[in-house]
């Protein structure tokens, strides 16, 4: 349990908030490269309670400006894409990509003063398919070198999902393992099931989850934040193993559709308190994403990216499957079943009325991560996982894992050799 005092200071990230203070000085996800076609319209964005607009000029370069026209306030999100730059509507200034306004052309001479000022904008980067900014202070960090952001673009999938709630708490729930135990449980095989196999056995990872309810859980603070093992015993003499991994501020890893080939990445980003972006990325290090996998699930969001599934029509949940096919009778969808609970906990959860147990301890971590990065910020320090040396950028040992192995089996050290083996020259 935590106060009232400290929910606030976790799940409030507007400007000058002290954990909008925090998440402002990392590099966040945006948009996604699909929404920014070549010839389409600009994007309007609300990142963190900022509203901003972001554009592809007809060079493929992308800005990050302030939405509001530093003329007269007007949207620029419904500007015109031309002349090598983003149009405003009202009085047709015409803006950069860095904010410099090119064009006043109500003005004499076409804007005698116009390189006195510019429109606010915002450092940004294409990497994986993802649009990125930084809307913090001073000089940013470096981009993260992470492996799912360098692989080819055709062995990864990104998109996204609208939560209807804070940030927190849905990337909390990726850092809960006992969950895939009941929420996530199919009742029966599914076709998903029969193709998919954890390393070390002929098992589908979610007929394991059900084989141990009550998994160990043990933690291992990383210099980008927290390490997760989960031991699941499934005989006498095996393990299921996995480790997944909460990445400051606001993002984590964990074992997905890829198996041993690479893993899956939900990124919480806030539009405000009370919405967030969940930005999905799964990835192979080895081969090319099968279509299957790419459209998996596809079905279940909309043309914006919203859940077909959500709390209007109770996330479709069927009783009648709840007695032979699925836990929570809500398909066989994770993303769906993570909205329902997430979502219905509030828009923003009231953690002063929570009761924390022993597998809630890579929570208790996270949370306290998350504090004293506050409190670096407010101190002038850099939070961790900052990246600013380019020979620290580089993330090998970010590994996930997900395996049975024999009870004996001392689990650190096979993390160690997975990244050791990761590490070793090609």
């Amino acid at each position: 349990m935590i106060s009232r005092e400290e929910n606030q200071l976790l799940t409030q990230t507007g400007p000058g908030t002290p954990c909008g203070e925090l998440l402002r000085r990392y590099w966040q996800p945006v948009a996604l490269s699909e929404e920014l076609k070549a010839d389409g319209a600009p994007l309007a964005v609300t990142l963190m309670n900022e509203e901003l607009v972001i554009f592809r000029d007809d060079k493929g370069r992308v800005g990050v400006l302030d939405a509001h026209c530093c003329h007269r306030g007007a949207d620029l999100s419904y500007g015109r894409l031309e002349d090598g730059g983003l149009r405003c509507i009202y009085h047709g200034w015409l803006y950069d990509v860095t904010g410099k306004i090119l064009e006043q052309p109500g003005e004499p001479n076409g804007g005698e003063h116009r390189h006195d000022f510019c429109q606010p904008s915002f450092p940004c980067r294409e990497a994986g398919g993802v649009i990125f900014a930084y809307i913090g202070p001073g000089e940013p960090p470096l981009l993260p070198k992470y492996e799912f952001l360098n692989v080819p673009d055709d062995h990864r999938f990104v998109s996204k999902i609208h939560h209807s709630c804070n940030y927190l708490q849905s990337n909390e729930g990726n850092i809960d393992p006992v969950h895939l135990s009941f929420l996530h449980r199919n009742l029966e095989m599914t076709e998903s099931d029969k193709k998919r196999r954890v390393t070390g056995s002929e098992s589908s990872p979610n007929s394991l989850f059900g084989a141990d309810l009550a998994p160990r859980i043990e933690l291992e603070l990383t210099d980008f934040g927290v390490r997760i093992f989960t031991v699941r015993n499934i005989a006498d003499d095996r393990i299921y193993f996995r480790t997944s991994n909460f990445i400051m501020p606001n993002f984590s890893t964990f074992p997905g559709q890829t198996a041993a080939e690479g893993y899956s990445v939900n990124w919480h980003v806030p539009i405000d308190d009370e919405n967030h972006w969940k930005f999905v990325i799964v990835f192979s290090r080895e081969r090319p994403l099968a279509r299957e996998m790419m459209l998996r699930g596809r079905d279940e969001l909309t043309a914006n990216y919203h859940m077909v599934r959500n709390k209007a029509n109770r996330y479709l949940q069927d009783r009648e499957s709840m007695k032979n096919k699925s836990f929570s009778g809500i398909g066989y969808n994770f993303q769906a079943q993570d909205a329902c609970v997430i979502e219905g906990a509030g828009a923003v959860q009231d953690r002063s009325k929570e009761h924390l147990v022993s597998s809630d301890k890579a929570i208790v971590a996270a949370r306290k991560l998350l504090l004293k990065g506050i409190e670096d910020v407010k101190a002038g320090r850099d939070p961790l996982h900052v990246v600013r040396d380019p020979k620290a950028n580089h993330f090998s040992h970010l590994a996930v894992i997900s395996e049975v192995a024999p009870k004996s089996a001392d689990i650190r050290a096979i993390v160690q050799g997975k990244i050791k083996r990761q590490n070793a020259p090609a």
